[in-house]
């Protein structure tokens, strides 16, 4: 399995900006990150030349400039039911590029497993995660249509990390108690440095 630190393939990185969209990865407590997110419309997802399809294609450039794994639309402060995600991390490796719209899990095994996370919302902390082994998911591709299937080990970890990101909840919502005291330093960091009207 690749390494896991940071859900990144190296050490994720702040890019600024990113040639070809403007959009970025927000950090927490960025009240996107805790919003709800609607459910994207059959007349949205009109094939490669619809907005979700640019949106996608935007965010894979963001997650690969962050050296991530995955991203989630409301990382990126587009509150809708999209994620994307490359379990190589790299550009090079298109094929495995997964887009995800409306993704629901419909199963988690019983058996879990505990991996080192973080999120490029989290920069420079990381914690140890209970996740479920494999999951079974149903979702639409870009086209609307209904795709089922099943993933385990690293790919599960993905999707389930990205997942949360949908529902409104973030990796540190999952750690330890002693996991999130030893990380609370940095984030009071960010919540200082994001000032008022941040979302914990």
């Amino acid at each position: 399995m690749p390494s896991s630190r940071l859900f990144s393939t190296t050490e994720e990185v702040d890019p600024g900006v990113v040639e070809g969209t403007d959009l970025r990865v927000l950090k927490y407590p960025h009240p996107s990150l805790r919003a709800p997110n609607v459910e994207i419309t059959d007349d949205e997802l009109t094939g490669p030349g619809c907005e979700i399809s640019k949106i996608a294609k935007e965010m894979f450039l963001v997650m690969y400039a962050t050296n991530g794994v995955g991203l989630a639309a409301p990382q990126v402060g587009i509150n809708k039911r999209l994620m994307v995600y490359n379990e190589h991390g790299d550009a090079k490796k298109w094929m495995s590029e997964v887009i995800m719209v409306n993704p629901k899990i419909v199963e988690y095994s019983e058996a879990t497993d505990v991996e080192q996370e973080g999120c490029l919302s989290f920069p420079d902390m990381g914690g140890d995660v209970e996740r479920s082994k494999w999951i079974k998911v149903e979702a639409q591709n870009l086209k609307g249509k209904k795709i089922k299937k099943k993933f385990r080990g690293w790919e599960a970890r993905i999707f389930q990390h990205e997942y949360d990101h949908l529902d409104g909840k973030v990796y540190i919502d999952r750690l330890t108690e002693d996991g999130r005291k030893e990380i609370q330093p940095k984030l009071d960091g960010l919540i200082d440095a994001f000032g008022e009207g941040g979302a914990l």
